[in-house]
């Protein structure tokens, strides 16, 4: 049974960082791209970042750009989320998600996704 599993989200004040962690089990994932989504109350799902199979290639929504990095261990089969400079309108439940081969902003592309971990950035 493939798992996606996230930890590291909490409350922090505007300006503190936080790293979130997606751990996958039962299958290797070094053939799928890997994905961060967030979904706020009331809102859409919304694309924060991705990574390419190798880990070379990252890429970011603009509203995240210059803040947040993406990172991934395939002998772990992890993934992480650095967040720094945290504002409160970056609250949110934080998904994992994980694409065969190539990344995309659309959330509909993605066949495995972990249950979410909330993050709340107070002001």
């Amino acid at each position: 049974q493939v798992q996606l599993v996230e930890s590291g989200g909490g409350l922090v004040q505007a300006g503190g960082s936080l790293r979130l962690s997606c751990t996958a089990s039962g299958r290797t994932f070094s053939s799928y791209a890997r994905a961060w989504f967030r979904q706020a109350p009331g809102k859409e799902r919304e694309f924060v970042a991705a990574i390419s199979r190798s880990g070379s290639s990252p890429y970011y929504s603009d509203s995240v750009k210059g803040r947040f990095t993406i990172s991934r261990d395939n002998a772990e089969n992890t993934v992480y989320l650095q967040m720094n400079s945290l504002k409160p309108e970056d609250t949110a439940v934080y998904y994992c998600a994980a694409q065969f081969w190539t990344y995309s902003e659309r959330p509909n592309n993605y066949a495995y996704w972990g249950q979410g971990t909330q993050v709340t950035v107070s002001s």
